[in-house]
């Protein structure tokens, strides 16, 4: 980005790419209303009854009362909080679903005393995960669910482990155990049904576990922080697929797979239904009284003989966009971490930023070494660059010549600039290579900083408190906005045409307002990168100065 028609061409391409996303925002899930208005109440009795029939088509609802009533309803055993050192969850009793799910590591807003809540049923929204048995000696439909029976209605995990098992006994004696696992540090919650078939007949269950969200605006965010706020899914065929909202309105999702993983997925947040692998489950989805969006995962049938037991066995995520303990639960879940059509590059710079981090313990700090690493290993094609202006700069004459004996004869003209170049060696195109490479580490380093939720709430240094939000005091944007101006004045003369030059004395201003509303963590990496790259100019042009190279024309 240092000659003056790649910076031009740069700026070109990052407002191009702002303006992509900006149409990714306006047409991704969670940005609009559902298109039917005639929607439902999310505590109205159509909301978490909703279960799929064994066959995979969608039953009729039926209703429940409101649930954000914790104390009340644990009077009467209908709630049942479970607290370890990383989840505050509640369970409803009626169904056995989890209806709220607090991130006890994660603040609400920054410095906030109020933990992040994930999961929630009340009043003006809806988002659960639900789990139940259906098929013909299913406990669940939705004509009603199962009410579990609990022995308490407070646990707290002391040990590395805790098992909070919710328990239904059937007409004919039989048992049906709903048990969820909790361990310390892990936002895993391991789902298990222990059946014990009492009867005289053999029973079929399947098992099903879905997530469901109200299609609600959500945070789509901005044209300069687009996030995807919607639901996705991995199978045997695609490792990771997303399915917005209004895709889910226009076609049922409907696959049959031996891996994978359903996901509702918010800014730094996923919740996801892992179930078990190496049998024929099926993916699917519905849209429930046209404002409910729901996605899960259906087991094969599954028969308990007479007089025997059978266990079931699932899993559900509720966390942050943990890389490392997602990749280690489930394949390709670790995806969710959306990094673009570049994740191959934002991977590599993630661990490098991770690593580094780990030593200086400051995120800040990191993308500061992170900065120079790069600029390192760009350096010789920086150089290169530079040496390229100069010789470029020292055929202006000779080129000059050309233009007056050619004229208007464009073909010729450009076959005798060839020549030039060709009995010169120099190549016209020696100063874009280090932008087109900056621009890709630029971006996809734009991608970790937007989507790594180890850089949310992250203090660097004084008033920088949140990487992942703009510098509240504007101090790094307008000091980048300095360095652009100084890089300006460091380097040869642009060119001739006023025009162009007028352009390029108002890049530093351009970029200043651009970067206004950048997460800190990314100026902060441009800002280092002109700076190192200033001293780089300097290095360089002493070098060229000293062999007799004009750089600047001064």
């Amino acid at each position: 980005m240092n000659s003056p028609r790649s910076i031009l061409f740069i700026a070109f391409l990052v407002v191009s790419f702002f303006l992509f996303q900006t149409w990714m925002v306006d047409t991704a899930p969670g940005t609009q209303a559902p298109s039917n208005n005639n929607t439902t109440s999310v505590t109205s009795e159509a909301d978490t009854n909703v279960v799929p029939e064994a066959q995979g088509n969608a039953a009729g609802d039926s209703t429940v009362p409101d649930s954000d009533q914790p104390a009340a309803a644990r009077k009467t055993g209908q709630l049942v909080e479970v607290k370890t050192d990383v989840l505050d969850i509640v369970i409803d009793a009626k169904g056995g679903d989890i209806v709220s799910a607090k991130l006890l590591q994660f603040a609400e807003s920054l410095n906030a005393e109020d933990r992040f809540k994930l999961l929630e049923r009340s009043p003006g929204k809806l988002y659960i995960a639900q789990s139940g048995l259906i098929g013909p000696d299913g406990i669940d439909s939705a004509g009603g669910r199962a009410q579990f029976s609990v022995e308490e209605t407070e646990y707290s995990l002391e040990g590395k482990r805790l098992e909070v098992p919710l328990t239904y006994v059937t007409e004919d004696g039989s048992q049906i155990t709903k048990v969820f696992g909790f361990e310390r540090g892990k936002y895993h919650v391991d789902v298990r049904y222990e059946i014990e078939n009492q009867g005289q007949q053999a029973k079929q269950v399947q098992f099903y576990g879905q997530l469901q969200q109200t299609m609600t605006a959500g945070e789509g965010g901005s044209m300069i922080m687009p996030t995807y706020f919607g639901a996705a899914y991995s199978h045997d065929d695609d490792k990771f697929e997303k399915y917005d909202f209004d895709d889910m309105q226009d076609q049922r999702l409907n696959v049959a797979t031996q891996t994978g993983w359903v996901s509702m997925l918010e800014h730094y947040f996923v919740s996801a239904w892992i179930p078990t692998q190496q049998q024929d489950n099926r993916l699917f989805s519905r849209v429930a009284g046209n404002s409910q969006a729901i996605i899960g995962v259906i087991y094969p049938m599954q028969q308990v003989n007479a007089g025997s037991s059978h266990s079931i066995e699932s899993t559900v995520y509720l966390g942050p966009k943990d890389q490392d303990s997602m990749a280690a639960l489930a394949e390709n879940l670790d995806l969710t971490v959306d990094y673009g059509f570049l994740w191959w590059l934002a991977q590599p710079i993630f661990k490098l930023l991770q690593f580094l981090q780990s030593i200086v313990l400051n995120w800040g700090l990191a993308i500061i070494l992170t900065t120079v690493v790069v600029k390192a290993v760009l350096f010789p094609l920086t150089k290169a660059q530079y040496v390229s202006m100069a010789k470029m700069r020292m055929l202006q004459p000779k080129m000059t010549a050309l233009r007056e004996r050619y004229g208007s004869d464009r073909q010729k003209m450009s076959q005798a600039m060839m020549k030039l170049y060709k009995e010169e060696k120099v190549n016209p195109l020696g100063g874009c290579l280090p932008m087109l490479l900056q621009l890709p580490i630029f971006l996809a380093l734009y991608w970790v900083l937007l989507e790594s939720v180890e850089l949310r709430h992250s203090e660097f240094i004084f008033w920088i408190q949140d990487l992942s939000t703009k510098d509240p005091y504007y101090i790094l944007p307008i000091l980048m906005g300095a360095s652009m101006f100084l890089m300006q004045k460091l380097q040869p003369t642009p060119t001739a045409d006023p025009m162009q030059q007028k352009l390029f004395q108002y890049m530093p201003v351009i970029f200043t307002v651009f970067f206004l509303w950048f997460p800190s963590g990314l100026v902060l990496y441009w800002l280092v990168s002109n700076l190192i790259t200033i001293a780089q100019m300097l290095i360089i042009y002493k070098g060229l100065e000293k062999k007799g190279i004009n750089v600047r024309g001064k």
